[in-house]
């Protein structure tokens, strides 16, 4: 008899491992950032003509706008932008490299057991393969609760540091500051640019609904670490909504990090990045809304 009881309880282990190993998920996201801050840098400019500016409106939400899949396991994830057909001629690479910088572009690949990412991204022509670890955020749960998709979501929120490769996270600096330091690039002789105009936060408010009732630490794109799926998170400036959720689906997906690129940490890439950015804003001096007129080329 007691052998019989250990033989039951060893093959229920089993099915239950196999089925927690077989689990998988799919969960389509629409990401959404605010383009006010970055219309405030060309409106009112004289050099830059109504069907110049409607231009780089379409080009500015067609970044601003995406479409992502996260595939998941009890372990493991990828996150990426959906695929879509380009227009005659494809995304140049002015465009690669600044959906790159919106969120876009690349597969971010997230082991919540390993508690690191890896991440493919293209910049400047190059490409980078992000390997570091997961950056913990330290959850506030919320009593606040609502239904997203059918399912019931819990609120939490968090502060987290922002990536200054992100674009995203720039922000236009306050008038008083950019009369300022407009004062003294006159001072200096020297004419404005694009980077003078922008701040970056040193920090952000994130808020979360997540749902227990599918039980994964996942998230889209670097947000984990809560007792279920995250559904919506809001930075303030970027909605990633969660708009629909496929579960233990027949067709099975290949869920492993990238390889191609050169290996790189998160905070070397962020200076990279930032260091670039900065030559391209001198050689851009004197040319006033040039950076947002190149993105539409």
């Amino acid at each position: 008899m007691r052998k019989l009881l250990y033989t039951s309880l060893f093959l229920l282990a089993f099915i239950t491992s196999n089925a927690q190993k077989d689990f998988q998920g799919m969960a389509v996201y629409e990401s959404k950032t605010s383009t006010s801050d970055f219309k405030s840098r060309f409106e009112g400019n004289k050099e830059i003509t109504p069907d110049m500016q409607k231009m780089i409106e379409e080009r500015m939400k067609k970044m601003f706008e995406k479409t992502f899949i996260l595939n998941f396991d009890k372990s493991a994830s990828i996150y990426k932008e959906e695929e879509k057909l380009d227009a005659p001629g494809g995304q140049q690479g002015g465009i690669r490299m600044m959906s790159s910088m919106m969120g876009g572009g690349g597969t971010y690949y997230k082991n919540v057991k390993d508690k690191n990412y890896t991440v493919d991204k293209e910049f400047m022509g190059k490409e980078f393969l992000v390997k570091d670890s997961l950056p913990k955020l330290n959850w506030k749960m919320e009593s606040e609760t609502r239904m997203i998709g059918g399912y019931n979501c819990f609120k939490a929120t968090a502060i987290r540091p922002v990536s200054k490769s992100d674009f995203r996270n720039f922000r236009p600096k306050k008038q008083e500051e950019a009369k300022e330091g407009e004062a003294k690039k006159e001072d200096k002789d020297k004419k404005t640019n694009f980077m003078d105009d922008i701040d970056m936060p040193k920090e952000i408010t994130i808020t979360a609904w997540y749902t227990p009732e599918i039980p994964v630490n996942q998230g889209p794109e670097s947000y984990w670490g809560l007792p279920g799926l995250i559904l919506e998170v809001n930075d303030g400036k970027t909605v990633i909504l969660c708009s629909k959720i496929v579960l233990n689906s027949k067709d099975k997906v290949e869920i492993k990090a990238p390889t191609n690129g050169k290996v790189i940490s998160q905070k070397d890439y962020d200076e990279t990045v930032t260091k670039k950015m900065q030559e391209m804003s001198e050689m851009n001096q004197g040319q006033r809304g040039g950076m947002q007129i190149r993105m539409g080329h």
